[in-house]
């Protein structure tokens, strides 16, 4: 398409003959040619927030182009799918029969805006929505004008990656094991040579960024710790957006500290989990000199403190004696598990020779995954061990010995989100690989970081977007299937859609019943192994021995089968956990609680509260911060809001309280 044009379009944006009252489009507006007129209308669309598509195409006689049509990309309906026709991607319904459209009338060569519908059933995509747009895409110079990039200023040759971290800069832009105790030893062994190097200028220079942060961010929370020579040793840091994501998903976490730094070959150690899309999720980063104890301890320390100490209900990480002992101090009532992930990794370095063979190789997978029982996993251990001669292996002796904190079958009750370490594990290595391969000194450390969590804040983004403007494409378009597709997230919908689909392959029998009470028993087509699902009729509860919902929070098919039974056609309340639905960022609550003690309740009920302002005050400053006008408007709402506080009794007296 014509730049020029774009240009063009942009110069002339607040002139009366292109716009009327209101930014609206103009009737009687005349453009060149087809390019122009579909740029006018997309870069308006561009600036409301809503993406266009092109429609009817009306021709004379003489087969000349008299007549064209642009809609909201939301006109219309889906059709229906063909029955039996298969699809290899499904499509979001996004279409709502909105009627917003513009028409251009082609008289000499030359295209008019005869008519021009400016009314959406539909909400507009947010300032930070509208790079997701699908039109939008095609209009980069108008977008980069918009925003009042100067694209003068890139080199054509200059690669994407590249382009991207300085539109950043422009922009601004803030949100969008064996267990290998030898290689420990060396490690903690070269700290004590480099010690010295760290404490001086780019230390400081670190402690400096990070202070410029909490300028930027009221919320940013970092802590150092020093030697007895008040040398910096270990620094930790995570920002505002951080506490409200570990508000929402900071039920599980994993804690990897397998990253070194090439340059004074400190540990990253990064605090992870995952959204209610099933992607990973930033909860702070830190830097550590060793991995004592005593490190250990103070970092989980201050990562709890900077989250209203708020406890997981379940950690993962890799083997480690010395974190082991922290964890048990300062997180006392959380499940400790061993990320397989690691695990496996040493496992091809101490058992290569036996995985090579498949046989081996699934037996020992299904010690893994696969166990559901605690005597089951004993039999296919011993099986494997006998059937292998590996009783004298000192590697699996030690894994055994570790058995409750990385097999499924010693705590089916323990949520974990379902994560399966292996696969998160090398989605974390490939965020943070470059940390171990290339030299940086700490402040490109901390923006190295920064740039990735702006990467999967921008993923997640993308996501909440696509949940907003679209529903998953039913199979069976009814009762339990509608509801499960309003409720959750089209990734968790997927999962789930899966599991109900399922049920056709499961056989049930019911054998107990004393009127309320009822008990099944469920096979598998295929499989031997026989599920137990209780269920009462009283309360709608319903539990299954292969505990999906207590591992996960999303109801197995044996339990799926138990409900069609009873002819359920939506999904009980009780059985929806927040922290996989579309609102699961609303209100900032825990996905299904923590269990927390009330008096930890109490003394964590200000953190909440202020988590929910920050978020709302978040939004209503990016848009109020987008014109003169808005930031007028939200300084003035903070000056009528400072006033009502200063008359409410409740809150004076806290206050008053508060600075005794």
């Amino acid at each position: 398409m014509d730049s020029g044009w774009q240009r063009n379009v942009l110069e002339n944006v607040d002139k009366e003959d292109t716009f009327g009252d209101g930014d609206e489009l103009r009737l009687g507006t005349v453009v060149e040619n087809e390019n122009e007129a579909y740029e006018l209308y997309n870069t308006y669309a561009f600036k409301k927030g809503f993406s266009i598509r092109k429609g009817k195409v009306r021709r004379d006689a003489q087969n000349k182009l008299r007549q064209r049509d642009y809609f909201c990309s939301k006109e219309g309906f889906p059709l229906d799918e063909e029955v039996g026709e298969a699809k290899k991607v499904r499509r979001l319904d996004t279409r709502t029969g909105c009627k917003a459209m513009v028409r251009f009338n082609v008289e000499d060569g030359k295209w008019r805006i005869v008519q021009f519908n400016p009314v959406h059933n539909h909400e507009f995509a947010k300032p930070e929505e509208r790079q997701f747009l699908r039109s939008s895409r095609h209009i980069s110079t108008v977008r980069a004008a918009i925003t009042g990039y100067n694209s003068s200023k890139v080199d054509a040759s200059v690669r994407p990656t590249k382009t991207l971290s300085y539109l950043e800069k422009e922009m601004s832009s803030t949100d969008n094991t064996g267990f290998g105790f030898t290689e420990k030893g060396v490690h903690d062994c070269l700290h004590r040579l480099q010690e010295n190097m760290i404490g001086g200028a780019d230390g400081q220079s670190l402690l400096d960024y990070l202070k410029h942060q909490q300028l930027e961010d009221s919320s940013f929370f970092y802590s150092l710790k020093v030697d007895q020579y008040n040398r910096v040793t270990n620094f930790f840091w995570r920002d505002s957006r951080s506490r409200l994501d570990y508000d929402c998903f900071g039920d599980v976490v994993l804690f990897d500290t397998t990253f070194r730094t090439k340059k004074y070959n400190l540990v990253c150690a990064p605090f992870v989990g995952v959204d209610h899309h099933w992607k990973n999720v930033l909860f702070g980063c830190a830097f550590l000199l060793d991995e004592s104890t005593d490190s250990f301890t103070w970092l989980l320390e201050n990562f709890l403190e900077s989250m209203g100490d708020k406890r997981p209900k379940t950690i993962f990480t890799d083997e480690d004696n010395a974190m082991a002992k922290a964890i048990e101090v300062v997180l006392p009532g959380t499940h400790h598990r061993l990320c397989t992930w690691n695990i496996s990794k040493n496992a091809s370095q101490y058992l290569a020779s036996h995985l090579a063979n498949p046989e081996f190789k699934e037996c020992f997978n299904k010690c893994f995954h696969e166990c559901v029982a605690e005597a089951e996993f004993e039999a296919t251990w011993d099986d494997m061990v006998k059937k292998f001669n590996l009783e004298n292996d000192l590697w699996l002796k030690k894994l055994y010995l570790l058995r409750q904190k990385w097999c499924p079958a010693f705590s089916p009750d323990t949520f974990t989100a379902n994560i399966r370490c292996d696969q998160r594990g090398e989605n974390i290595d490939t965020t943070f690989h470059q940390i171990s391969t290339t030299t940086m000194d700490l402040i490109g450390l901390a923006q190295h970081y920064e740039k990735k969590t702006k990467v999967l804040r921008l993923a997640q983004a993308e996501e909440d977007f696509r949940c907003k403007n679209g529903m998953p494409r039913l199979r069976v378009n009814t009762g339990i299937f509608k509801h499960a597709a309003a409720e959750y997230t089209i990734k968790l919908y997927s999962f789930f859609e899966n599991e109900i689909l399922s049920t056709f392959g499961v056989r049930m029998m019911e054998v107990g019943n004393d009127g309320y009470q009822y008990v099944y028993e469920a096979v598998e087509e295929g499989h031997q192994r026989v599920y137990i699902i209780q269920y009462n009729s009283t309360t709608s509860t319903i539990c299954c021995s292969c505990k999906l919902f207590e591992s996960m929070g999303v109801l197995c098919r044996h339990a799926l089968k138990v409900l069609d039974l009873k002819n359920f056609t939506s999904i009980p309340a009780q059985y929806i956990v927040k922290r996989w639905t579309r609102g699961a960022k609303n209100q900032n609550v825990m996905s299904s609680g923590l269990c927390e003690p009330s008096c930890e309740r109490a003394n964590s009920a200000q953190s909440l509260r202020l988590s929910e302002l920050m978020q709302e005050g978040n939004n209503v400053f990016s848009i109020g911060s987008l014109c003169d006008s808005g930031t007028r408007i939200v300084k003035q709402k903070l000056v009528e809001a400072i006033k009502l506080l200063e008359t409410d009794k409740e809150t004076t007296s806290m206050l008053g309280t508060s600075n005794k």
